[in-house]
């Protein structure tokens, strides 16, 4: 199962060469990792995306990582409510005579264009990793000459969703 795990750490110098090597040494596969700073000096906010086995392995990791020397707190965000997202930058083959064509087709994706030349452009596309996964396949076919994306970040939303216990009348 992919997790969604948030580790803030202190801003010191082989922070995340220990909490990578820890995912590492349980031979946890990161699907995606991001790091930058936070609203606060000297803390750092780490976000990968995991694949977790199950329940116990999740457990495991989680006590792991809080463990570590300069780790703060460690969420495991992937059932909150979250906003989640990428960004990916697309060099595209573009000949004069496609642009229209092209752009009106990515147009429902909403992508920037950063940079353009007489035989390519480049697409910014920010969104979850689904969207991105889609306007890729969709640019596609056109020929891309280059593809680069950041990993995913995510951040828990101020108002979650309550749970109310349904009632049956049919009991």
């Amino acid at each position: 199962m992919k997790r969604v795990i948030t580790v803030t750490v202190l801003n010191q110098s082989g922070v995340l060469n220990r909490v990578t090597g820890l995912l590492m040494k349980r031979q946890f596969n990161i699907e995606s990792i991001t790091v930058g700073h936070t609203e606060q000096l000297n803390i750092s906010k780490m976000t990968f995306v995991v694949h977790v086995a199950d329940e116990t392995k999740l457990e495991q990791l989680i006590k792991q990582l809080s463990k570590q020397i300069d780790v703060l707190k460690v969420n495991d965000i992937t059932e909150k409510s979250i906003v989640l997202r990428e960004l990916a930058l697309i060099k595209v083959v573009s000949p004069a005579n496609l642009r229209h064509e092209m752009n009106s087709i990515v147009d429902p994706f909403r992508p920037q264009i950063i940079d353009t030349s007489k035989n390519f452009v480049t697409y910014q596309v920010v969104g979850d990793p689904d969207k991105i996964d889609a306007f890729i396949e969709l640019i596609r076919p056109y020929g891309i000459k280059e593809l680069t994306r950041t990993g995913v970040t995510a951040s828990v939303r101020e108002t979650q969703p309550v749970e109310t216990p349904q009632l049956s009348i049919l009991k």
